[in-house]
């Protein structure tokens, strides 16, 4: 197995170029990488696509990315809340592209980058505006949408426990998309609260399999 396990989170997002794809687990800040997230600001990379549940929450975590300037596009379902003062002030003032995309349409749309599949019909957003411009077919007396796999060059993503294989188990809700996420990155770089030897963890718990991460930090408290 080739996980790396890194000493800090700066040594973990290391090598990331300008222009990448990134996927940024999370449901709102449970599960949200937040310590990888400043780790990337660090680090520099900009030109930015950001695929993620929201569009940050705060002036933390994936809003203070957005602050710093490094996202040209940000892919999601849900960019205004009551707290998402930051995407909203950039989109206004035309300095970030957005793409909606309805939640589960989403997760699919990730899950089939992982699973190989070149694309799916979904029933999904016909007839509204997130149809517009594609392909839509009538299957079992109802139409579809044809959506497209979502691949990320690097997948940010906050777990509960690894062993030094890479193994990953999730806390509850932060769980999300971390599980899709981990498959859909040619990168994929967890963040701890915990990291455990080889065979302490339960097979029969483990969520996201070594095979798919290949970066692991610990965190003292990740959110």
């Amino acid at each position: 197995m080739t996980t790396q396990l890194c000493a800090d989170p700066d040594e973990a997002v290391a090598g990331v170029r300008d222009g990448a794809t990134v996927l940024v687990g999370g449901f709102g800040m449970a599960g949200m990488p937040v310590a990888l997230i400043d780790a990337l600001i660090r680090q520099g990379a900009t030109g930015l696509t950001v695929v993620s549940n929201n569009a940050g929450n705060g002036d933390t975590g994936l809003a203070a990315l957005l602050a710093a300037g490094r996202v040209r596009k940000v892919i999601c379902s849900f960019p205004r809340q009551t707290d998402s003062w930051v995407f909203d002030g950039l989109y206004r003032a035309g300095k970030i592209e957005l793409e909606v995309v309805p939640q589960g349409t989403l997760a699919e749309r990730l899950r089939a980058a992982g699973a190989g599949i070149g694309a799916f019909y979904c029933p999904t957003g016909v007839g509204t505006l997130l149809a517009e411009g594609k392909e839509v077919r009538e299957i079992d007396g109802r139409l579809h949408v044809l959506e497209y796999p979502i691949r990320g060059d690097l997948a940010l993503i906050g777990a509960h426990r690894a062993d030094r294989m890479g193994n990953l188990v999730y806390r509850k809700t932060a769980r999300n998309f971390g599980p899709v996420m981990a498959t859909a990155a040619t990168t994929v770089v967890a963040q701890v609260r915990e990291v455990v030897e080889t065979g302490a963890i339960d097979p029969e718990t483990v969520v996201t399999p070594g095979i798919f991460v290949d970066r692991v930090v610990q965190v003292a408290d990740p959110s």
